[in-house]
């Protein structure tokens, strides 16, 4: 029984590494794709690998179950990662990686209104979320001479609430009992369908010609393989293991990984106020985090 707790941990671990960098991954194709054929590519090999390794196929037991599907595949695939990929374009990736971090408390918030929650969100909850805002105000206000646009840190935002909206969608689906790659696969399936509106308005212009520098192709990969279909069965896994509350407290620290790692890779620069933005941000987590722990508020969080 321990040592499924330990490979729960090191599961959870390994996928916040791995989803803590793929801000640095995109921010280096970005060079040459637009956001929404990162997206495509990304989950076109994500799906792929996944049929590969699960190519059975179920039908769901009846079409709420499926509509719940396509939601997920709507919030969870093509409006989360697109609104990511787009602030990316206009902010920093260590601020991307910092604001996506509140989406616990909107999971919460979401949970208590329409999950029926037993428990109220008491003043620590509040307490939490607060100092967190403080913390994306002052990432907003990075710069002193103002040299950002703040609609990258509003997208941000917006799409954390989205993550939020997915993982009440995601907490449902696993109640009805399909295997996790399945689900995912599944998942992945309607994401990659709503996607193709976006491709069109988009220009979408599909040129793989850049793929044969081995450092984009070594970033899709890295993208599609291992963020995408390797972190959502890794994730689910330690779930599982640890439960949601346990392994969802790991998300904070992924600003960490994407601050450093954008620092050391892209070689932004980390302010005075940007850093105490991302301490004050995962500060108000914690707080939140620990009350939900007590309590028993599950965020259900899955990326």
């Amino acid at each position: 029984m321990e040592h499924k707790k330990t490979a729960g941990h090191l599961a959870a671990l390994s996928t916040i590494v791995i989803w803590g960098t793929t801000f640095i991954s995109t921010k280096i194709l970005l060079a040459d794709l637009q956001p929404v054929e990162i997206l495509f590519f990304r989950f076109i090999v994500g799906f792929a690998i996944l049929f590969l390794i699960y190519p059975k196929r179920s039908k769901t037991a009846d079409q709420k179950q499926e509509l719940t599907f396509a939601a997920a595949g709507l919030c969870g695939i093509c409006l989360y990662y697109l609104l990511e990929n787009i602030a990316l374009t206009f902010t920093l990736a260590s601020n991307v990686g910092v604001i996506i971090s509140v989406a616990p408390f909107f999971t919460a918030i979401l949970a208590h209104l329409f999950m029926k929650s037993e428990e109220r969100l008491r003043a620590r909850f509040f307490a939490g979320f607060f100092v967190a805002m403080a913390g994306i105000v002052l990432i907003s206000l990075n710069g002193s001479r103002l040299e950002i646009n703040p609609l990258g840190d509003l997208l941000a935002v917006a799409a954390a609430l989205i993550w939020a909206c997915y993982s009440i969608l995601t907490r449902k689906i696993s109640s009805f009992g399909y295997p996790v790659i399945l689900a995912t696969r599944r998942t992945f399936f309607y994401g990659i369908l709503f996607m193709i509106p976006a491709l069109f308005f988009f220009d979408f212009q599909p040129d793989l010609s850049c793929l044969v520098d081995k450092r984009y192709l070594f970033n899709i990969l890295y993208l599609g393989v291992g963020a995408s279909a390797l972190c959502f069965v890794t994730w689910n896994f330690a779930v599982k293991e640890l439960g949601a509350v346990k392994t969802s407290v790991y998300i904070y620290m992924v600003p960490v990984i994407t601050v450093v790692s954008s620092v050391v890779i892209l070689h932004e620069r980390l302010t005075l106020l940007a850093g105490t933005g991302m301490v004050l941000t995962l500060i108000g987590s914690f707080l939140s985090g620990y009350k939900a722990e007590r309590k028993g508020i599950r965020h259900g969080l899955t990326k």
